[in-house]
This record gives C-alpha cells, sequence and structure tokens, in this order.
C-alpha cells in the first residue's frame, strides 16, 4: 500500500489530543465529520463521462494537465489502477490523492473492500518441498549486482583474438588455462588450469584440476554434460537466439571452478545462498584485455560434498540448482554478446533484461512441464510443478509474489541488473511473460538486438505505446482469472496466456503461508476511494490498486488523481489511469 502522509497523521492525533486534554469548564466540542471534497472538473483524456460494458478496459491519460475522470454510475464498480510508466525520471517515491466527491460511493467502496480482504481463497496441497538443499538466494543477486556494474562501466575492446593454433578443436581430457574472476570488488582474476571433461555439439565443460575430490563420476559426468548441451543450451538459443562467437568455436565454455565455490563465505551459506554461476563481460575482449578469456564463458561452482572449500554442493545439489542459474546467465550473456559485441550498441543495463533472464529459467520449468502433465513425476499429485521442474521455479514463483505485494513502491522501469532485490525482478518476470504471451515467443528473441533502452525496444517490437503495454499488465494482474468466472470474461489484452498468476501465488501461500512474507492467497490489495484528501505515494514505473462502487441513485460519480493539493502532475511522469469495470458479485 501506499504511505500515508506523515504530516496529514500527526495532525490527526494532535487534533484528537487538544480536544481529549480541554479543562473540565471546557465546553468546545468535536466538530461533525466534515462533508464530501469539492473539487473543480479538469478532466484528462477522453472528456466526458467514461461509460464501459461489463469486464472491459480502457487507458485514461492525464498527461494532458488533466486530473479529473468522471465515470458513469448506476451501480457499477471499478477497478482504478494509477500508474507513473516511465523511466524519464529519479527512482523517488511522487506523492498523490486520489479521492472521490461521493460520500456513497466511498462508503460503498469501503464495505465492499473490507468483505473482499475478510475471504481468503482456499490453498489445496503443497508444491514439492525441497529440504537440506542451499539456494543461491541474495549471495546470487549481490554478486550478480558487482558484476553488472562493471559491465556497465566497462567499455567493450574488440581486437585479435586467440591465435589459430587455438582455434583447433580440443580434445576430451586436453588441458588450457583460464583467468577466473576471484574477487570483483578489488578486480582480482586468478590464472586456473582445466581439464576438457565433456565434449558436446554446443557445450565444451571444463572443470578446475584443482576442482575437490568425490565430485562427479564418469556417469553423472556424462549425465550433467548431455542435459547442458543437448536440452538446456537450445531452449536457451531457440529463446533469445545465438550468443556471438568471438573464438570461432561455435561452443560455449561451461567452467566448473572451486574459484566460484570460494565466492561465498561457508558462514553466508545458511543465510544468504551462494555464488552459483556468472558471466564476465570483459571475457568478450580482445587480447589487448589481459583479463579476457577471448570466448563465451559461463562460470560455476564444483561439486564439493565435503565442503573443503566454503559451502557442501554433492553432486545431486549441483544438479538441481546450476541449471536454472545457466539459463539465467546464458540469457544474460546472449543479451550482452548480441547488444554490444554484435551490433555495437550500449549495455542492456535495464532491469528488463533481467526479467528476459527469469524467463530463461522459466522455459527451463516448462520443458518438463510439458514432459510431465499433471499428475505425472510429481511427488505429490497435487503438485503444481513436476519434481524435474523444481530446479527453475524458484525466482518466477517466489519473486513474482513478492512484486504483487508492493506493486507501488517497486518500479519496473527504474531498476537494473546491477541492484539487489527480488520483488522488482518478479515484476520485470511478469511484463516479460505477459508480452512473450500477447506477442509470441519471437517476441524475446527481438529484445536481444533492439534498443539497449528497454522501454523503446517494447514499443518498436509491438508497436504499442509503452503507456498501453503498462496499463493492460497492471489490470491482467488481477483480472486474468477473476474467481468464479471463466477465464475469459477479461478481454485477451487483460490476460496471461501460458500462467495463471492467481493459481501460483495461491499455490505458494498454500505451500508457505500464512507467514509475514506470503501473508495472503491474493497479494495484490486493493484499497477504497475515499472521500478525503489522504496523501499517498507511489514510484515511476509503479502501479497502485483501488476500486469505486458507485451508488445505485448516482448517474456519475467523479473521481480526482492529482498532486497533493489538487495540482496536475509533470508530464515526465506520464501519469494514467488504468480502469477495468468489475463484473457483478467482484
Amino acid at each position: 500500500m501506499g504511505s500515508r502522509s506523515f504530516a496529514s497523521v500527526v495532525g490527526l492525533a494532535v487534533v484528537a489530543a487538544l480536544f481529549a486534554c480541554g479543562s473540565g469548564t471546557d465546553t468546545t466540542t468535536i466538530p461533525p465529520p466534515p462533508g464530501p471534497i469539492t473539487f473543480a472538473s479538469n478532466p484528462c483524456t477522453p472528456t466526458g463521462t467514461l461509460t464501459l460494458t461489463v469486464a472491459t478496459s480502457t487507458r485514461v491519460d492525464c498527461t494532458n494537465g488533466g486530473t479529473t475522470l468522471t465515470l458513469a454510475g448506476n451501480g457499477a464498480s471499478y477497478l482504478i489502477i494509477p500508474q507513473f510508466p516511465t523511466n524519464l525520471v529519479v527512482n523517488q517515491a511522487v506523492s498523490y490523492t486520489l479521492t472521490t466527491g461521493n460520500l456513497a460511493a466511498a462508503s460503498l467502496t469501503a464495505s465492499r473492500v473490507a468483505a473482499m480482504r475478510s475471504v481468503q481463497p482456499a490453498g489445496v496441497g503443497a508444491d514439492f518441498p525441497i529440504t537440506g538443499t542451499l539456494w543461491p538466494g541474495q549471495g546470487q543477486r549481490e554478486f550478480e549486482r558487482g558484476l553488472f556494474a562493471r559491465a556497465a562501466m566497462h567499455t567493450y575492446q574488440p581486437g585479435p583474438n586467440r591465435g589459430a593454433s587455438l582455434l583447433l578443436p580440443p580434445t576430451l581430457g586436453s588441458t588450457r588455462t583460464f583467468k577466473v574472476l576471484s574477487n570483483f570488488n578489488t578486480n582480482t582474476w586468478t590464472q586456473i588450469t582445466a581439464q576438457l571433461a565433456y565434449l558436446g555439439n554446443n557445450i565444451y565443460l571444463y572443470i578446475d584440476v584443482n576442482a575437490p575430490a568425490n565430485g562427479f563420476n564418469a556417469t553423472q559426468l556424462a549425465n550433467f554434460g548431455l542435459l547442458f548441451d543437448q536440452t538446456l543450451y537450445g531452449i536457451a538459443t531457440n529463446a533469445f537466439g545465438q550468443p556471438s562467437d568471438i573464438d570461432a568455436n561455435g561452443h560455449v565454455i561451461m567452467l566448473m571452478s572451486p574459484l566460484v565455490n570460494a565466492d561465498t563465505p561457508a558462514s553466508a551459506c545458511a543465510s544468504t545462498g551462494f555464488v552459483a554461476g556468472f558471466f564476465d563481460a570483459e571475457d568478450f575482449d580482445g587480447s589487448s584485455n589481459p583479463h579476457s578469456n577471448q570466448a563465451e564463458v559461463f562460470y560455476s561452482v564444483v561439486p564439493d560434498p565435503s565442503g573443503t572449500v566454503s559451502c557442501a554442493h554433492t553432486v545431486a545439489d549441483i544438479g538441481l540448482t546450476i541449471p536454472g542459474t545457466f539459463l539465467h546467465e546464458l540469457e544474460h550473456l546472449i543479451s550482452y554478446s548480441q547488444h554490444v559485441v554484435v551490433n555495437h550498441l550500449g549495455a542492456p543495463s535495464s532491469g528488463l533484461d533481467e526479467g528476459l533472464a527469469i524467463v530463461a529459467e522459466e522455459l527451463g520449468s516448462l520443458y518438463y512441464e510439458q514432459k510431465c502433465p499433471p499428475p505425472a513425476c510429481r511427488t505429490n499429485a497435487a503438485q503444481l510443478f513436476p519434481d524435474s521442474s523444481q530446479g527453475f521455479i524458484q525466482s518466477f514463483f517466489n519473486d513474482s509474489y513478492l512484486y504483487a505485494a508492493l506493486p507501488d513502491t517497486v518500479s519496473l522501469t527504474l531498476h537494473n541488473d546491477s541492484e539487489n532485490g527480488f520483488s522488482w525482478r518478479g515484476g520485470d518476470w511478469l511484463l516479460m511473460r505477459y508480452l512473450g504471451d500477447q506477442y509470441g515467443s519471437t517476441f524475446f528473441r527481438s529484445m536481444m538486438t533492439g534498443p539497449a533502452d528497454g522501454l523503446t525496444s517494447i514499443a518498436s517490437i509491438t508497436g504499442v505505446p509503452v503507456t498501453t503495454t503498462f496499463a493492460n499488465l497492471g489490470i491482467a494482474l488481477f483480472t486474468d482469472s477473476l474467481p468464479g468466472l471463466p477465464r475469459a470474461t477479461a478481454p485477451a489484452a487483460n490476460r496471461f496466456l501460458s500462467r495463471n498468476v492467481r493459481q501460483l501465488w495461491a499455490r505458494l501461500f498454500a505451500t508457505a503461508g500464512p507467514s509475514t512474507s506470503v501473508p495472503r492467497a491474493m497479494p495484490l490489495q486493493v484499497f477504497a476511494i475515499g472521500a478525503d484528501t489522504t496523501v499517498w505515494s507511489m514510484s515511476p514505473g509503479a502501479s497502485s490498486y483501488w476500486r469505486l462502487d458507485t451508488p445505485a441513485s448516482s448517474a456519475t460519480v467523479s473521481i480526482r488523481f492529482a498532486k497533493p493539493g489538487g495540482g496536475a502532475f509533470s508530464t515526465l511522469l506520464r501519469p494514467q489511469l488504468a480502469v477495468f469495470r468489475l463484473p457483478a458479485g467482484q
């Protein structure tokens, strides 16, 4: 929820205290409640009275300096979503008011919102609980933060690459030296020697010769390499296109080294997770950069069952956690190489690239979901996902819930890959998933080669203004799968296709809630538009969810979306209202 103005709350408290502390002879009385708010008509676009049929939506543009909207009444109910769909301002909360001058509408809405919040959809079943396994989590994100901050500042240095003798296909068991970024805070690289342990059609899998003992056996290693080479690589490249090939070997190198394990202190493993893998932008540079391996490289932890380097990682744990990380980082590698190396554009610094990387993880899950429709391949027949999907679902499953719990404070347009946090990542996954559903799988590939500004890319690929996309997405998060109604009740533009996000969130609640982090089956909270001037706040690139119920006796009801005091917003914020007419009973 947006935050109330501290000044307004304190002011009310002071007034109440003054009345309560009067002397015994004081005849002052508390005044009656204020009457309805009055405000001058200053219509956004379109002007006049907005009339929607049931289960339809529209976008109301307030960049014309408008602050008011009049809606048809006669008992109609509306979902109202204020938005600032922009990346043209700093990421700083903007104060606003959203009010109606109709006391009857405010009272009716407040009672319906209270009733709506009192109903919790029952969660049934639980997804496959994975216990005793460490997950990358915050440790991975913090490491990525440093990497992407460096990549954003790094100037690509094209130039001569490795000599012709090193372009010959390597032989299984041969060794090669690599420089591995072992501490990004101090920009420290360490040279290691690694042996080619798996030679595939798409992947060269190297393992550091100093890897701890008791790692892969021959069968495990063959199956591990085959998974990355024949399944995961194809999942990523089919969706996002091919990476560059600066070493002309037609392969991506996967390097497993205990130096990556050591990036996480053992004391931090259980609390913040661990660094699972990464790619280094400097590897794309030519031979003039002494740190460059002049190749496309994915770095990963290596099995260490006894925890001799840091966290203990069994072969089974590696098989569960590294495939999703590989898909995530391979999307970043493809995006960087296509934007910078191939097309000579700026680095894709937008947080939207993180949303695409989470899509890459999700595609791993979808691969196994399609192979194992329910109830097959599940420890518990009630599971939403098969057991084989569990290593791929963490980011979109959990992070999207965290976003939906804070849609007014989490910007989808002003975060970037160099920042920590999970909720904005979940929001950007929702945006990318929505666009992939609406415009087809080629949308993801197109995002690899468009302008570095992700919003410009979206508008160019879809042919639809970003403001319209934000309005439709904001509505879809609530209207897709309205309780008790056919999913097609909402227009196609206000629905997802490949995911039912209400179902995802309800399953997370059934598995992990109620808790402080998962308090409700439906994380999106809708608030009542009141007849007062309470000050709220919302971040640029964010949305807030409100409801307006009109009395049957009112032909029209007006609302005002404005700065505190009633003024219009800066046009740089692109202020707008997404409006959906709710079906009866919602």
